[in-house]
């Protein structure tokens, strides 16, 4: 993918997705973070009861003072190391236990919940986002990085909103109240943690930049993969024809090897940095356990405060190493979260008007000197173009020559940068897209059929058409005649990209969804080109008869699709050098007429036909 961000995140990530997303979601995720709050108090308070075993069950029961649970040793449910007392601690205990356990649940199933709609918003938005680029803006990331940044990236800029972010508000409330307890029973045991924290901190920092790399390492070889992949299955049979099915395994097993090495050393990382934290945790339990026993044996408070103590110190160093393992996802969103914002806040090329004129009187087309740049390079020079409603044009010239420029210009694929071009008298910028794309029924050059059956390929204008119109306008495209010879017919289901169809049936078929579609401007952009001669007269025969009023344009290499034409372009490096009928250009003896005495003598030794590509 071309773009300037290179993957890093910036400050306007936070800002981005919480005011466009997370925003009115915003009351379920406090309720949520309320909850887990309650869950982590009743989960805190845990220790001190087990304190109260300690001191009053297993000990002598001569603590001054049983702390926040003082009415439980206060002698109304039992005297220490009694019965009576243990059923009443246990049952404590267990209360908190059950408590924490149904909040947690409530909780994990607000968030999930929460989280799912967002995911959802955000496919639906970088989806509409997808369709409303232009072809060239599209162009700028390859299916891989499309594939990642529509499904991968979603999933994981969801996680950091509904899990990530809570769980750092989670370790520093168990940050807070930990140290608040520590510090009510003896300032002494938050030394430790005060003296370990600059060395976790600094391992942390390099900790985070690490991740950083390595995320967005991980990305770019999970891009190149689905790419290979997504070309490979789209490949396959050009695979096979070259015998080059080694040459595709070494790739790919390229693209693996630099993946798993990716994932290696983000393994590596992890377990270094683990180790490292894991280290530092336990020297702060070791040391923790062994103030605790000094300040026992000095009288400063009883044993069972001091394991109490010792949990506590504990919870603190295990949520400093819960948050360094947050901020490594952090940055794995992060990265994600970049990628997202770059594609959501990218401008299609090709903008909507600001008020669109909503009704298109009449579908006559206009070209007034228009031309057509892209990158510095002229794709089309000073075109004037007349064609009244119902007015047949062919266009011929060579690869290159700015066929296909000047038919999608039409519908504004491309925009022209001089002149303009007008429908029913407007220009057709001043119609939404929607509106001007409907009055044309376009056949493309690169054929695309969808993996679904021929009769769903066909209607795909209009799901809900009777059958008859789909036959009809099968029959027109000279495609019943096959369908119906097929295992079952229109029902048959059709690979992906129209695998299992040969290229002229899937030309037809797409002949047939245009015709179905039954706009007002008919356009074949070399919609013919796999077709033989014959099938191809005949395709053309029953257009003009089944659809005599349409304006019908049609792009061509091979003479016999344009030559019964109103009237025929011949292009060159963006211009029209020669322009009039069949007869006319003939006469004129120029390169219309060099191209049809070339084809027609290769007709007529049964050659191979040449195009005016290939002739010129």
């Amino acid at each position: 993918m071309r773009d300037n961000t290179k993957g890093k995140p910036n400050k306007g990530v936070f800002a981005f997705g919480m005011r466009r997303f997370w925003k009115k979601r915003l009351p379920v995720a406090i309720l949520t973070q309320f909850l887990g709050v309650l869950a982590i108090t009743t989960e805190l308070l845990l220790p001190l009861i087990s304190a109260l075993f300690v001191d009053y069950i297993l000990g002598d029961g001569a603590a001054e003072d049983g702390g926040l649970f003082a009415f439980l040793v206060s002698g109304r449910f039992g005297q220490a190391k009694t019965w009576r007392l243990f059923f009443a601690l246990t049952a404590a205990f267990a209360v908190l236990v059950l408590l924490r356990e149904v909040i947690l649940y409530a909780r994990n199933v607000l968030f999930q919940y929460n989280g799912l709609l967002m995911e959802n918003e955000l496919r639906d938005l970088t989806y509409k986002k997808l369709v409303e680029l232009d072809s060239r803006t599209v162009a700028d990331y390859n299916t891989g990085e499309l594939l990642t940044t529509l499904s991968s990236d979603i999933i994981n800029f969801k996680e950091l909103y509904s899990r990530t972010l809570m769980l750092f508000g989670d370790s520093f409330y168990i940050l807070a109240f930990s140290c608040t307890i520590l510090a009510l029973n003896s300032a002494w045991m938050l030394l430790l943690p005060a003296l370990i924290a600059p060395a976790l901190l600094a391992a942390l920092v390099r900790y985070m930049r690490e991740a950083r790399r390595i995320s967005q390492k991980i990305r770019t070889c999970n891009a190149d993969m689905n790419l290979t992949v997504q070309e490979n299955i789209n490949a396959v049979r050009l695979i096979r024809s070259f015998s080059n099915e080694e040459y595709e395994e070494n790739k790919f097993d390229r693209v693996n090897a630099a993946l798993r090495g990716a994932y290696y050393e983000q393994v590596d990382i992890s377990s270094r940095y683990g180790l490292i934290f894991n280290v530092i945790r336990q020297i702060a339990y070791i040391a923790t356990i062994a103030l605790g026993t000094l300040l026992v044996l000095a009288g400063e408070f009883e044993i069972g405060i001091m394991t109490a103590s010792v949990t506590y110190v504990l919870k603190i160093m295990d949520h400093l190493t819960q948050i360094s393992n947050s901020m490594y996802q952090f940055q794995f969103y992060l990265v994600s979260g970049g990628r997202l914002r770059s594609f959501l806040e990218r401008r299609t090329r090709i903008p909507e008007p600001a008020e669109p004129v909503r009704e298109i009187s009449s579908p006559d087309i206009e070209l007034k000197d228009v031309s057509v740049t892209e990158d510095g390079k002229a794709l089309l020079k000073h075109i004037d173009l007349s064609v009244p409603y119902g007015k047949k044009v062919g266009i011929m010239g060579g690869t290159g020559s700015g066929k296909s420029v000047l038919l999608k210009s039409l519908v504004r694929i491309y925009d022209v940068t001089a002149g303009s071009i007008e429908l029913g008298g407007k220009d057709v910028r001043n119609y939404s897209l929607e509106d001007l794309r409907s009055e044309f029924s376009y056949v493309f050059q690169d054929i695309f059929l969808f993996s679904n059956t021929i009769n769903a390929n066909i209607s795909f204008s209009a799901p809900k058409v009777r059958s008859e119109a789909v036959r009809k306008a099968a029959g027109a495209a000279q495609a019943s005649s096959f369908i119906e010879t097929l295992p079952d017919g229109y029902d048959t289901i059709v690979g992906e990209r129209g695998f299992g169809l040969s290229g002229g049936q899937k030309q037809r078929v797409s002949i047939a969804r245009a015709l179905l579609k039954d706009a007002p401007i008919l356009v074949f952009d070399d919609a013919t080109s796999a077709l033989d001669v014959t099938t191809e007269r005949r395709l053309m025969a029953n257009i003009r008869e089944n659809y005599p009023e349409r304006t019908v344009l049609i792009a061509a290499h091979r003479v016999s699709a344009v030559e019964d034409c109103d009237e025929i372009l011949y292009l060159q490096d963006g211009e029209i050098i020669e322009r009039g009928t069949f007869g006319e250009l003939i006469k004129a003896d120029g390169a219309f007429a060099a191209i049809y005495k070339l084809q027609a003598a290769a007709a007529d030794t049964g050659e191979e036909e040449l195009s005016a590509g290939g002739a010129a």
